[in-house]
């Protein structure tokens, strides 16, 4: 009963005139630069968060996650018609789905896509707000001890979780940890890692950072390929809805991508990457029916899956940062980044402080995922047309309107000239396979981890043993040690690296 009585509260909230227009704004312009090659939701949520600014803190928040949804929806349009992924779990659906687009039928593959989306989303969205009342109440039993010991726990979760080397993911865990110690010492007051260059006393912006690396990055690196490489299916659309025969093949698919992406997605490090990759092996492995093309040649089971256990994934990830203030991944990063912005301290206190704010958030969700099939389904064949935009003209658009934003944030020239920097840095990631993910994840939970190790010290008087000797404390770094220890076994190394195959 509690639980309706929240989401009446929450619908109440999210259906006012002003909070439905920015869920329709944020949908259309994550919609919008998630189609664009080479930029997803990170660099879309990270590009307009300053524009956030001025806005009251449910009407910024559900506009966020309007940008989200919409660019997740986008990125899957972009993999298959252009065979360029938005973000790392659209890498899976573009394998069959542009395979589809080859064969005439990128028209069943876009609407598998945003049907399987849509329903995901919806029951990912219940998860969350099944799960939210019960979660909450464990972490108030949190202290500042525990808090570090998960947030060790996230960042192990976050090196298992990212595709390809372990040693690389460990690199980029580290060098974001390093990036979040430059600036003023909070406690003592004293600059380290700044060089004497007065701008980096005050840090390097996490906007910075998630800007410079994932957009201008992605911008560098699809700019080294040439336009004849680039093939788009513009005149290859045309009937839109899958036939009885989709039907009957996609929606096991469906169902068996939400279940998964909804119980991988609460894990920390880029569950809803991995619930894609999981899905499709999952898909793989059934029995081939009678005329179902393979898979890798345009199997439909290769997008409805997918695409479904990543949004689902996507929606439980809210889970930690909404219950325990722990982003799981880049894009719960940048949302823990616009509630510092509106004076929000995401955890447990959120729903207790903020109830409005907290089950607005989730009935946004459920409208989110509405507006986007009514939406794109129809409007599909306008977001096809701005891909036929040159390049030219593109990516210098979306290289100034990242400038203005991050100038925004300070008025200072300093930022932009670092972003351009960080663009350089990405784009190097990207040459030596290295996925920044876990960078940004590092960056913020860093500066987090820092600040309750210090404080369950100071509790302690300087007794270290208080990780160890809290059972709660103990029992999440065992949890860490043990994964550590299963993910180096021969066997389970050799099984990661065939999930993350995309061919």
């Amino acid at each position: 009963m509690d639980l309706l009585e929240h989401l009446s509260l929450g619908f109440s909230v999210a259906f006012t005139m002003q909070n439905l227009l920015y869920a329709l704004i944020g949908c259309l312009l994550g919609t919008l630069i998630g189609v664009l090659p080479g930029v997803g939701p990170v660099a879309t949520i990270a590009m307009l968060l300053p524009a956030t600014y001025a806005l009251p803190p449910v009407a910024a928040l559900i506009m966020l996650a309007g940008i989200y949804y919409g660019a997740q929806y986008g990125g899957s349009t972009t993999a298959i018609l252009v065979n360029l992924p938005g973000e790392a779990s659209s890498v899976v659906t573009a394998i069959d789905g542009y395979q589809m687009a080859r064969q005439g039928r990128a028209g069943p593959a876009l609407a598998v896509a945003a049907i399987g989306s849509f329903f995901a989303g919806c029951f990912g969205t219940l998860v969350l707000a099944a799960f939210a009342i019960p979660l909450t109440e464990v972490a108030f039993a949190f202290g500042p001890a525990e808090y570090f010991s998960l947030m060790v726990l996230g960042l192990l979760g976050a090196v298992v979780m990212a595709s390809g080397s372990l040693l690389k993911a460990i690199g980029m865990i580290v060098l974001g940890l390093l990036i979040g110690m430059v600036g003023t010492d909070v406690n003592s007051g004293v600059a380290r890692y700044s060089f004497d260059i007065p701008e980096l006393t005050d840090g390097i912006g996490f906007i910075v950072v998630a800007m410079g690396v994932f957009g201008y990055g992605e911008i560098i690196a699809n700019l080294s390929h040439s336009d004849e490489k680039r093939e788009i299916f513009v005149n290859k659309v045309t009937h839109l809805y899958p036939s009885k025969e989709d039907w009957k093949l996609m929606m096991p698919a469906v169902l068996r991508g939400t279940a998964l992406g909804s119980a991988l997605g609460i894990l920390p490090g880029g569950g809803a990457t991995l619930s894609a990759f999981a899905s499709y092996t999952i898909e793989k492995k059934m029995r081939l029916k009678g005329g179902e093309a393979p898979f890798g040649k345009g199997n439909i089971r290769g997008v409805a899956g997918p695409e479904s256990a990543n949004n689902a994934g996507s929606q439980t990830s809210f889970i930690p940062l909404l219950t325990l203030g722990i982003p799981p991944n880049a894009v719960m990063a940048l949302m823990v980044g616009a509630m510092t912005i509106h004076n929000i301290q995401p955890g447990p206190q959120v729903m207790t402080s903020n109830p409005d704010l907290f089950w607005g958030l989730i009935a946004s969700m459920w409208i989110g995922n509405a507006m986007l099939v009514i939406l794109n389904l129809p409007l599909i064949g306008i977001w096809i047309k701005l891909l036929t935009v040159p390049y030219r003209w593109l990516f210098p658009a979306i290289v100034l309107f990242c400038a203005i934003g991050v100038y925004t944030t300070n008025n200072n020239t300093f930022d932009v000239w670092m972003v351009g920097w960080f663009g350089v840095i990405g784009y190097i990631f990207i040459k030596l396979g290295m996925e920044p993910a876990p960078l940004l994840l590092g960056l913020v939970l860093g500066q987090m981890m820092e600040e309750n190790l210090r404080r369950a010290l100071l509790l302690s008087r300087g007794d270290w043993s208080v990780l160890v000797t809290r059972p709660l404390s103990a029992t999440l770094l065992a949890m860490a040690a043990a994964l550590l220890v299963i993910v180096l076994l021969p066997a389970v190394k050799k099984g990661r690296q065939e999930a993350f195959v995309e061919d």
